[in-house]
């Protein structure tokens, strides 16, 4: 009876718990040494990455090695696909535990379902296994804790469904589950998701690695929620005030008839929209981005004339000329060789036509954040590319980042589209703290477009000095203008700002400050319009451009003609 109950318990547990083990490969059972791949979600987010953290039991008196292969595919178009893999080396009689993120392939314009397969091999076994998710296009992609999830998990996808107009394939999923004790300290896990949300307790039990892990996601643009038992302040739950681009918000505790309907407004209303929506949508049509670079003018006339002359020379002078009556059997080296030379002339012509790699432009929206020691600035990149002829189009990207390629509109050179018919290999691999790239992120002769986002480490700020509206600058590049916002709400502007040398700003009107940043945000596409107009008038916050600050760098071949970038963030006193 003991063992039934057990048994009973163990499957409860099992039931609910907040990971999903996606294999456990026992290699001998005599040692336990085993092998084991843990999802720290319960589902795959549509975009970004997938956590999961890898064990390895080795109670062998010898080291051992594994290897992970992960495929990422659309679970509607599996021609649409992200590899990746991860080697591990286990000492004798030791256990290793690491997290991976492993990347998600780019949604499919449809319901945003993903799947994620996974294959162990090496010297501790041979297994595998898949996981799968389900999304509405519209849906923004939510993380809930263990401890709301369980309770209310049912009633939040009939309302999701309900609110959504059930126009899906089937019900929708609210809500991928979480253990908040066991959260991985990596913002790239979260990146994936629109919203997070947990109960007081649940942040309390988050370690300080996670802590921030989901502050720098907050920060990008993510909205993070927190339910409470009494009304308590940010400051009371160890948050700060402001959020970046992103929301922070805390809401009472309700029975569960009011709790799940103002759970699921509150996850529809978030002021960004869904960020694998926009990656499907926002790109398609009137991308300023695009529309700036100019279409391709294609020479039509040359290649008519090469194929003219090249008719004219297989045929009447070939047949007459270089192998006429009598010496007919010439055609056997005549013909290949015109055709030869032919293919030279049109290689050599596209090559003088369009180039070496390729040029584009970028726009880039940061935010610096040099206050609470945090030192950080949270990067969002769009960029638009043409190639010409690629010797090689594998790359590494030198630091951690979201990387996605965007649907463009329909073109002669677009490679990436909308449509049932999109279709890649956009392969990811971390590794080293770097993203090594490979598949179809750049083809040769053809458009591309790409978002980054990113966490990356800097000094530059803007600070006042001990003189009455005087700031010093110590970014590395000059800044072209720069706005502020006063705690009073009064706009000023300075221009041809240098590194380290002190500068005033003049007071201006209102109506000046905000149509001249009306343009800079209509200069991006709508995710990144959304979150600039969000940030926009924050009192004592600066808004500066410059064309001199360096972007992410992507494929070495491509020559950015412009890096425009907006940066903002508080403006500090000096130490």
């Amino acid at each position: 009876m003991t063992r039934i109950l057990l048994l009973i318990l163990l499957a409860l547990a099992t039931a609910v718990s907040a990971q999903e083990t996606m294999i456990r490969e026992v290699y001998d059972p005599a040692t336990d040494t085993h092998v084991e791949l843990l999802a720290l979600f319960t589902k795959p987010s549509p975009g970004g990455y997938f956590p999961v953290r890898v064990k390895i039991a080795n109670k062998l008196p010898t080291d051992r090695t594994i290897r992970l292969d992960f495929k990422s595919t659309s679970n509607y178009n599996e021609e649409l696909s992200t590899d990746s893999s991860f080697h591990f080396s286990a000492a004798a009689g030791k256990t290793l535990v690491r997290d991976i993120m492993v990347p998600i392939c780019p949604p499919h314009d449809s319901e945003s379902g993903i799947n994620v397969s996974a294959t162990l091999s090496g010297s501790l076994g041979q297994a595998s296994n898949s996981i799968r998710s389900g999304h509405e296009k519209s849906q923004p992609a939510t993380l809930l804790s263990e401890s709301l999830f369980t309770p209310h998990a049912s009633a939040l996808d009939s309302e999701m469904t309900t609110k959504l107009g059930g126009t899906g394939r089937g019900s929708a999923e609210f809500a991928a589950k979480f253990d908040p004790k066991q959260l991985p300290d990596d913002w790239l896990a979260f990146s994936g998701y629109d919203n997070v949300i947990m109960t007081e307790t649940d942040w309390s039990n988050v370690a300080p690695g996670a802590r921030n892990a989901i502050l720098s996601w907050v920060r990008l643009g993510g909205q993070l929620m927190i339910y409470t038992t009494s009304r308590t302040s940010l400051a009371a739950v160890g948050l700060p005030a402001e959020a970046g681009f992103g929301t922070i918000s805390t809401s009472m505790l309700t029975a569960a008839a009011t709790l799940v309907p103002g759970l699921v407004d509150d996850v529809l209303k978030n002021p960004n929209a869904p960020r694998q929506s926009s990656i499907s949508n926002d790109y398609q049509t009137n991308w300023p981005l695009q529309e700036i670079f100019g279409s391709q003018v294609f020479h039509y006339s040359f290649f008519v004339i090469v194929m003219i002359c090249f008719g004219i020379l297989v045929g009447p002078v070939n047949l007459f000329i270089f192998a006429k009556a009598g010496t007919r059997h010439r055609l056997f080296i005549t013909t290949p060789l015109i055709s030869l030379a032919a293919s030279l002339v049109l290689i050599g012509l596209i090559i003088t036509l369009d180039g070496f790699g390729g040029s584009g432009v970028r726009r880039v929206l940061m935010e610096v954040r040099p206050d609470s020691g945090v030192n950080a600035a949270y990067v969002h990149q769009e960029q638009f590319s043409r190639t010409g002829v690629l010797t090689g189009a594998d790359f590494t990207l030198n630091i951690p980042a979201v990387f996605q390629p965007v649907k463009i509109g329909e073109a002669r050179l677009a490679r990436f589209t909308g449509g049932s018919g999109a279709k890649g290999a956009f392969n990811l691999q971390p590794t080293d703290g770097q993203l090594v790239a490979s598949g179809d992120w750049f083809q040769s002769r053809s458009e591309h477009g790409q978002t980054l986002s990113a966490v990356v480490p800097t000094r530059g700020r803007i600070e006042r000095t001990e003189v009455t509206n005087t700031f010093v600058s110590t970014f590395e590049f000059q800044i072209e203008t720069l706005y502020f916002c006063s705690d009073t709400g009064q706009w000023f502007r300075g221009e041809a700002i240098d590194t380290g040398k002190p500068f005033t700003l003049t007071a201006i009107e209102t109506s000046l400050a905000i149509d001249s940043l009306k343009v800079e945000e209509e200069a991006f596409a709508q995710r990144n319009h959304d979150l600039l107009a969000l940030a926009k008038g924050r009192p004592g916050h600066f808004i500066a451009i410059t064309r001199h600050a360096p972007g992410i760098d992507t494929l070495p071949s491509i020559r950015w003609k412009e890096t425009r970038t907006v940066i903002t963030g508080p403006v500090m006193n000096q130490d």
